[in-house]
């Protein structure tokens, strides 16, 4: 039997194919037996385009019911999908490009006169254009294509997608995750949050990043739910989707505290809803209280990362503890370890360590450094630092390596600092975040400046502008007349945070 994740997404929606899965904003509307006709007329596009077995296909379009059927057709021919960030620059995608090595690159109208030079200077067979209406590129192309009533046979090894998270030394590494992985994650998470038959997802976050994509629009599917799409963020649809039909909300933190900043956000508003999600960055335990004082609701926190799905969750019934995340997902074990991976006692502070259906299969043509995430016992790394309590409930307490998270997206200092560091004026750098209301944290950057020069801040926001993406570029940068250092040379980062959240409105 295959153990191809779209069949077992198929399998659950076309028990009512006539039910609406997406509905946008614009009151446009798509029932699973439209996207399911779509995917299998893009699954034939794709195959004569060359795209087979095994192939990649990388993508940066924007979020569309188009961009959701892609995946599905990629799915069906038994290709690889990876969902590139559309905030990320050229040069970003020039990189991705040329490590991922795909058959076909996906990109909207506006930026393929750029990308499809690069994307051939890459070796990529072909560049097309994903559109944001059924008049324009592929999407139009599709509608009049056979469907190909095809899917390809798959095992849980077999890699489904592989999506890019930024490494420490400065460059993304891809996380590949297996038809297994996802599907063990989807179907956990459904039962886990007790999906009812009715339930109507508002869905406003990207749908390049795993929480969106995987978490998201997989419950939906495995539940034949309707899905309220919103292209992004916006903060009348959100409210509007509420008082509506939605039941069920997933988020990050910033969602809730702009809803709760807003004067038009009012209890009577939750009504309808059954549950609140929230991941991908820590929420702030006042946040939690604020949002329970107004509503009624207690947020669902849980926590996870791309190399992993989820890998906690506070519970649906039982107590939801703010400031933690929660006990481990059923099948999958979870440790807080030393740096010899050897656990801690409860209470202690260590690295959590996971391992189960859900763990990832590696980085994509990194063998080494696969190797040096993973313990000789199967667990995998998080480089996340937490605390478990005696029964078993986690709370996250810091990350190691100076990972930053602001706004869901994950930051390494070292790929900004690197590229400061080419400026002209610019001796060294060091980056940090700094806790933000809004986004959790927020990108700070110090710099010592070369003799005799004395750059502007501007100067250097200029000139990381077009070489990283907005959501990786500085909020200040501060020139510094030296970096403080311990006894050992390193720079004492604790100290440039205190210093920035000391004096930063953002904090």
């Amino acid at each position: 039997m295959s153990s191809n994740l779209f069949e077992l997404f198929r399998n659950k929606y076309l028990t009512n194919p006539d039910k609406i899965f997406l509905e946008l904003p614009d009151g446009r509307s798509y029932s699973f037996a439209a996207i399911d006709d779509l995917s299998a007329r893009m699954a034939t596009m794709l195959t004569s385009e060359g795209f087979k077995v095994g192939d990649r296909l990388v993508a940066q379009v924007d979020k569309t019911p188009a961009a959701v059927t892609l995946y599905l057709a990629v799915l069906r021919t038994g290709g690889i999908f990876v969902p590139l960030n559309t905030a990320y620059t050229a040069s970003e995608v020039e990189y991705f490009l040329g490590d991922a090595s795909p058959r076909l690159f996906f990109c909207r109208a506006e930026a393929h006169e750029e990308l499809k030079d690069i994307a051939k200077a890459k070796g990529v067979t072909k560049s097309l254009i994903l559109g944001n209406t059924e008049e324009q590129g592929f999407w139009k192309d599709s509608l009049s294509a056979v469907p190909s009533d095809k899917i390809e046979p798959r095992e849980e090894e077999d890699l489904a997608s592989f999506l890019y998270t930024s490494g420490t030394t400065g460059r993304s590494k891809g996380a590949m995750l297996s038809h297994g992985n996802l599907a063990s994650n989807a179907q956990t998470l459904h039962q886990l949050w007790q999906f009812e038959p009715e339930d109507v997802l508002l869905h406003a976050l990207p749908i390049f990043h795993i929480h969106g994509l995987f978490v998201a629009l997989h419950c939906a599917l495995l539940n034949a739910s309707k899905v309220l799409f919103l292209p992004s963020f916006n903060l009348t649809d959100v409210l509007d989707g509420m008082r509506g039909e939605a039941t069920v909300l997933m988020g990050v933190p910033t969602f809730y505290t702009r809803l709760l900043d807003s004067p038009n956000f009012q209890s009577e508003d939750c009504a309808g809803m059954r549950l609140f999600i929230s991941g991908s960055a820590p929420m702030t335990e006042q946040v939690h209280k604020s949002w329970t004082d107004k509503t009624g609701h207690k947020i669902l926190e849980r926590y996870g990362m791309t190399e992993a799905g989820m890998i906690t969750s506070n519970p649906y019934e039982g107590e939801r503890v703010p400031g933690t995340v929660g006990f481990a997902l059923p099948g999958v074990e979870v440790r807080i370890a030393d740096k010899q991976g050897t656990e801690v006692e409860s209470g202690s502070i260590g690295c959590i360590e996971a391992r189960g259906p859900n763990i990832f299969q590696g980085y994509w043509q990194m063998p080494e450094k696969t190797v040096e995430e993973f313990r000789e016992d199967g667990f995998f790394i998080t480089g996340d630092l937490g605390v478990m309590d005696e029964d078993g409930r986690v709370s996250i307490v810091g990350r190691d390596k100076d990972l930053i998270i602001s706004g869901g997206y994950n930051i390494y200092p070292k790929e900004i600092e690197s590229i400061l560091d080419e400026h002209h004026a610019v001796l060294e750098s060091a980056v940090v975040g700094i806790p933000h209301r809004d986004f959790g944290e927020s990108v700070v950057a110090a710099v010592v400046a070369e003799k005799g020069q004395s750059p502007s801040e501007q100067e250097l926001k200029d000139f990381l502008s077009d070489k990283l993406a907005r959501f990786k570029q500085p909020r200040h940068i501060f020139v510094l007349e030296e970096l403080p250092r311990n006894t050992m040379g390193k720079v004492q980062k604790n100290l440039l945070r205190e210093q920035f959240s000391s004096n930063s409105e953002s904090s």
